[in-house]
């Protein structure tokens, strides 16, 4: 086998030679992370511009509110209190005479007249004790007609005559006696009312001043009210009172008494209010609202929508005066209604905040703005 190697060739050196795109992807890479570097701290190594100079803000411009003017005008002030009516009268019926019931004339609820009948006793008895009491009085009519004659011819004695005039005085008082007793058969109504119990019956048998029922007068009616002690120089006789009744009626009466001694139990007086109910309709028993108008007092009408609170609880409404200056005023309400409240304590005319009173207080400057409603 033959070797082709030539043994007197000389090694070659191996040797490298620098790659200029690898050098220039060096330095790009260095650029890049200096200008990061630089982009990060560039808050620091830069100077920022310059601020802008600070404006000042102006003083905050006043809270608007709406008002509404509002003037004072007379209102009548009442005195109210709940009552009960009462019947003018309610009696018991009562019997005068004892016996058997023979005919029960009126019902239980029926009306009646003074004196009219409500029931008769039997009358057999009665009118034959009449009947002896008259022919008593007869004979002793007769005897002292007798006695006197024999005493003026002087045959009689005057013992004979007195003897004979008291048995006449006698004869007559059992007449009376049984007159006053037929009488007494008829059971009547006392006064005019309604009969409203009734308890007898055709036969039954009724002691003398036995209850056989009850009748109520109701008109007029009697309201009684219980007063407090500070209202009660409030209230005098003959004053003019408004009532209204449960069952809807509603009529005028007057006070007719004015207590003098408080309740022991809840220190209130007693005051009762008359009135008129011819027609009786309005039965005894109901609960009713009483007012007394006892006076007048200048007053605004508001929505109770607008009241405020000031910091010491007080009741009260913001106004804004002649500055445009928010003034509180505590207030009283004097009379209420559906559709608003009657209070004073406010100046005869104002500017009542009636939007955005819950925003300001009391000596804020504000910015009114009439809301065009119509003023009381």
């Amino acid at each position: 086998m033959t070797d082709h190697t030539d043994a007197s060739a000389t090694p070659e050196t191996l040797a490298f030679t620098s790659d200029r795109g690898s050098s220039r992807s060096f330095w790009f890479a260095l650029l890049l992370t200096l200008l990061i570097v630089g982009w990060m701290g560039s808050g620091f190594i830069i100077p920022s511009e310059a601020e802008e100079e600070t404006v000042a803000r102006g003083a905050p411009e006043p809270v608007a509110v709406s008002v509404r003017t509002s003037r004072a005008k007379p209102v009548t002030q009442f005195f109210q209190a709940e009552g009960q009516a009462l019947p003018d009268r309610d009696t018991p019926i009562r019997a005068e005479s004892s016996g058997q019931i023979a005919e029960v004339l009126v019902g239980k609820g029926q009306d009646v007249e003074r004196g009219a009948a409500i029931a008769r006793f039997e009358t057999t008895e009665r009118e034959a004790n009449l009947a002896r009491a008259q022919a008593e009085i007869e004979r002793a009519q007769r005897e002292f007609d007798n006695a006197t004659a024999l005493r003026e011819r002087g045959v009689a004695t005057a013992d004979r005559v007195s003897q004979a005039e008291a048995a006449l005085a006698a004869a007559q008082a059992a007449l009376a006696t049984a007159e006053e007793d037929l009488r007494n058969t008829t059971i009547v109504a006392p006064f005019a009312g309604r009969i409203e119990t009734l308890d007898i019956d055709e036969g039954e048998f009724i002691q003398s001043g036995g209850e056989v029922g009850r009748i109520v007068d109701n008109a007029p009616l009697t309201i009684e009210i219980q007063v407090p002690q500070q209202s009660l120089r409030q209230l005098q006789n003959g004053q003019p009172a408004r009532v209204q009744f449960i069952t809807g009626e509603e009529r005028a009466g007057a006070v007719t008494f004015v207590g003098t001694s408080a309740s022991s139990d809840t220190r209130t007086f007693l005051v009762e209010i008359d009135v008129p109910n011819r027609d009786r309709l309005i039965p005894a028993g109901v609960s009713a609202e009483i007012q007394i108008p006892v006076g007048q007092v200048e007053a605004h009408f508001l929505s109770p929508s607008i009241l405020s609170l000031d910091p010491g609880g007080a009741l009260g409404v913001k106004t804004v005066d002649e500055n445009d200056t928010v003034k509180f005023y505590p207030i009283e309400v004097v009379r209420a209604q559906i559709n608003g409240i009657w209070v004073n304590g406010l100046p005869e005319d104002a500017d009542v905040i009636v939007v955005g009173q819950g925003y300001v207080n009391d000596g804020e400057v504000v910015r009114p703005q009439h809301d065009g409603g119509a003023s009381q």
